[in-house]
């Protein structure tokens, strides 16, 4: 199993939710960014628009966005997707969160398998399979471990997500040295890019429009 530069992140604790600002913001009362809320379970809102930063919290005004378009996804794709959603559920874990880990991991490939012998969806190593008591080959129990691991990282870090996929990544105990993500390179390439799947999954980008002086 297995921070962005130029990004700025702000983290407020408001009852157990996380909100992280994905873009860089010029102080002012109210700014244009876009803010990921993600409570501790991983459940993720995002807002790209006006938002307002009161003190060190951000307050996120919505704008209306339009549905992204359906895309065509391989049937043993979204029989895989299916697999990791049950599994975080059953887990009280947000579905974007662990889809978002395991697209990561494998591309959603049940016989995915690294040079190093992580396996499956979730990319269990040898030894964290056999810790979870799983069959790292069966994709459902694959899934079913990697959330049950996840779920047990979040938990060590009172909910932490960035640390929580680090650690998933690196190892709890690269997180611990460092007292937080470690300095790789691989590492906080891989947080962010699950952050922003997990963004993307709720709320797409708009896209860019030119607009013309009256």
């Amino acid at each position: 199993m297995t921070g962005t530069g130029g990004q700025a992140r702000r983290r407020t604790v408001g009852g157990l939710a996380l909100a992280i600002a994905l873009t860089v913001v010029v102080a002012a009362p109210r700014a244009h960014a876009g803010v990921l809320e993600i409570d501790d379970s991983g459940r993720v809102r995002r807002f790209d628009g006006p938002t307002q930063f009161v003190g060190s919290a951000a307050q996120a005004l919505p704008i209306a966005q339009a549905a992204p378009a359906p895309t065509a996804r391989a049937p043993h794709r979204r029989a895989a997707a299916a697999v990791v959603d049950a599994a975080a559920t059953r887990h009280g874990l947000s579905p974007e969160l662990l889809r978002s880990v395991a697209q990561r991991e494998s591309g959603l490939d049940p016989a995915a398998r690294s040079p190093k012998g992580a396996t499956g969806l979730m990319q269990l190593m040898p030894g964290t399979a056999r810790d979870l008591g799983v069959d790292a080959r069966d994709p459902a129990a694959n899934a079913d471990g990697g959330a049950r691991y996840l779920q047990r990282l979040l938990a060590r870090y009172d909910g932490d997500i960035v640390k929580a996929l680090a650690a998933y990544n690196a190892g709890p105990g690269a997180v611990d040295r460092h007292g937080g993500p470690p300095p790789y390179a691989e590492t906080r390439a891989y947080v962010d890019a699950i952050l922003e799947r997990m963004a993307q999954s709720v709320a797409p980008r708009p896209q860019a429009t030119v607009r013309t002086a009256p």
